[in-house]
């Protein structure tokens, strides 16, 4: 299996509802229709910044949803929504 964690700051001024709604599009309109995708969860620290952690099959799954990330409507929409100079993307291969 493969976790990909993804930390990011909204942009200023984006509301909170806003970034919420459009992430549980990604949700169902996306992320759970890509092959593979076992979990995804969004949380958020105090301090403002971010999380959206993916569990995947296996990182082939990981790597094909990145193509549709970058055209779909509810990605673009969700990224549109964040602060692209503070995007930490980090993958982890599972060990257990």
């Amino acid at each position: 299996m493969q976790i990909e964690i993804m930390t990011f700051r909204l942009r200023p001024g984006t509301p909170e509802a806003e970034f919420l709604a459009v992430d549980r599009r990604v949700q169902t309109e996306f992320a759970y229709q890509q092959p593979g995708m076992i979990r995804r969860t969004t949380g958020r620290n105090p301090d403002g910044t971010w999380v959206v952690i993916d569990l995947w099959a296996s990182a082939a799954d990981a790597a094909n949803y990145v193509g549709g990330w970058n055209r779909e409507p509810a990605p673009l929409a969700l990224m549109s929504l964040v602060d692209d100079a503070t995007v930490v993307t980090q993958a982890f291969e599972t060990l257990d």
